[in-house]
Order: C-alpha cells, then sequence, then structure tokens
C-alpha cells in the first residue's frame, strides 16, 4: 500500500480526489435542499455536448464543458421556482444538447479520446497541473458558499419568506448554479459526466438519513465524500481494469441503502424546499425579526 502512494499519478489522484470530494459534497447538500437534483443530473450531459463541439472546433474539451454547463446553469437559475416546469425546460435543454453532442461527434474526423475521457473520467492520469487546477476551482467555491451560506440556507427552506425579506433569491439561484457547474467541470475528472452526480448527491443524500443540523449534515456528507473516493480510487488501482467510477458509484449505493432503511423515521424525510425544520425557522425568525 505504502509503495502505491509512492507513485505521482496515485498521488495526483488523492490530492485531486480529496478536494472535489469535499467540494462536491457542500454543493450536493444545497442541491437536495432545493430539490435541484435534476439540473444536478443534466449539466453534466449538457456539458459533454461543449466539450465534444470544443473538439470540433480544436480547442481543449475544458472550455466547451465549462461554456456549456455555465450557460446552461444560467439558464436554469432565470427559470424560476415553479418545479414542474423547470424540470421540463431542464429535460428539454438535456436532450437538445445531447443530440448537439452526437451531431459534433459525428463531424469529427478524428478520434475524440479526450470526449470520451470526459464522459468515464480519468482521474488515474491527470497532472499535477489539473491537481493545482482542481484545488484552486475547489477553494473559490467553498470560498464563495461560506459568504453566501446564510442567504443561501434561509432562500433554500423557504424562498417565498426571503424574497419577501430582501433576499436576492434569483439572483442566489443563478449564482449557486454557476458553481455546480464549475463543481462539475472538476468532478469530471474523476467520475466522469455519467456518474458525476453520484459524488454531487449520493454523500449528501446518506448524511441527511443520519444527521439533521446543516453544520452536521455537510460534515458527515464530506467525510462520506472523501471515504468513497480514497477507497474508489485504491480498488480500482488494485484492480488494474476497474475505472474509479464504479466503485465510487457501488460505494455510494450500498452506505446510502442501510442508511435510508434503519435511519430513525423522524429522520427518514429530508428537507424538502419549503419545508421549514428548525434550523430554516430560525433563519426565517431571525429575518422576520429584523
Amino acid at each position: 500500500m505504502i509503495n502505491l502512494l509512492s507513485y505521482p499519478f496515485i498521488q495526483n489522484a488523492f490530492l485531486a480526489g480529496t478536494c472535489i470530494a469535499i467540494v462536491a459534497a457542500v454543493t450536493g447538500y444545497f442541491l437536495l435542499l432545493r430539490g435541484l437534483t435534476f439540473a444536478g443530473h443534466a449539466l453534466p450531459n449538457i456539458g459533454f455536448a461543449g466539450a465534444a463541439g470544443a473538439v470540433l472546433l480544436g480547442l481543449d474539451p475544458l472550455f466547451g464543458l465549462l461554456a456549456f454547463t455555465i450557460g446552461a446553469a444560467v439558464g436554469i437559475g432565470l427559470l424560476g421556482r415553479n418545479l414542474r416546469e423547470r424540470d421540463l425546460a431542464i429535460g428539454i435543454l438535456m436532450t437538445f444538447a445531447l443530440a448537439l453532442g452526437l451531431l459534433f461527434l459525428s463531424l469529427y474526423s478524428g478520434y475524440a479520446e479526450r470526449v470520451y475521457s470526459i464522459l468515464f473520467g480519468t482521474i488515474l492520469g491527470i497532472s499535477r497541473l489539473d491537481v493545482l487546477l482542481s484545488f484552486g476551482v475547489s477553494l473559490l467555491i467553498l470560498i464563495s458558499i461560506l459568504l453566501l451560506f446564510r442567504p443561501l440556507l434561509f432562500s433554500s427552506y423557504d424562498p417565498e419568506v426571503a424574497e419577501a425579506r430582501g433576499v436576492p433569491v434569483r439572483l442566489l439561484a443563478v449564482v449557486f448554479l454557476v458553481l455546480v457547474a464549475l463543481t462539475i467541470a472538476i468532478a469530471v475528472q474523476i467520475v466522469g459526466a455519467l456518474l458525476v452526480f453520484t459524488l454531487l448527491v449520493g454523500p449528501a443524500a446518506t448524511a441527511g438519513r443520519l444527521a439533521l443540523r446543516p453544520g452536521a449534515v455537510i460534515l458527515l456528507a464530506i467525510a462520506l465524500g472523501l471515504l468513497y473516493t480514497w477507497l474508489g480510487i485504491l480498488l480500482a488501482v488494485l484492480s488494474g481494469t476497474i475505472p474509479v467510477s464504479f466503485f465510487i458509484a457501488f460505494l455510494s449505493f450500498i452506505v446510502y441503502l442501510p442508511a435510508r432503511l434503519i435511519a430513525p423515521r423522524w429522520q427518514r424525510r429530508p428537507p424538502q424546499p419549503g419545508a421549514l425544520p428548525a434550523a430554516g425557522a430560525g433563519l426565517s425568525q431571525q429575518a422576520s425579526a429584523r
């Protein structure tokens, strides 16, 4: 085991995986809280179309991924709070983007290896520069969420009351989804666009079954995300052929399932958008008192 950790590519995988597991757990908590899991599933697929378009133009796929995910995030954030209409628009946007991605790949005459690596992830092939990029973007996302934490939490629990108290709910929604898009852009190198949803939702969903307070849920989600990522990397290296993304998804599932079945009944239902548990009620009461 110690010998494995001496290889630079293993070290790079652990460093980048650590950064991404932390930031994905934090953004994933708010993604669930705001009822945006479908958006979290759609953005990586939309980003794939951008990556394919960038390859067609001779650019780095990451630029196309960022352009499409950020553009889609802004669009989704402006769609409003009507869940049914928002999900319908997201579904149409995602299918159109996937069709564009297939068109771009069919027009490209070369071998789009980097586009396919975005689909499945290549964490064991990332460089030290990729690690530094992951660290920088992760730090930017975490600092942004820390600065926006209270209004973001308040508007997630009760957007109507938050808007009435002067919180810029629509702007917060757009900013948060842009942060999710950035998280996805750096996370695809670990699990790929097809399974990035695992790191965004799995740890936060399990933590929401085992804890109630926002701080406790976020810390537990971070711990679970790190566990899945570290074990996934080790198991992938030891297996030699099975990708990291499979192990992360498998670990996430087998940990979530007993948490879902065994958790006390009063903890079984995660906070829904508009619901006001203790933390949200406290924020609402503080805002109303001002």
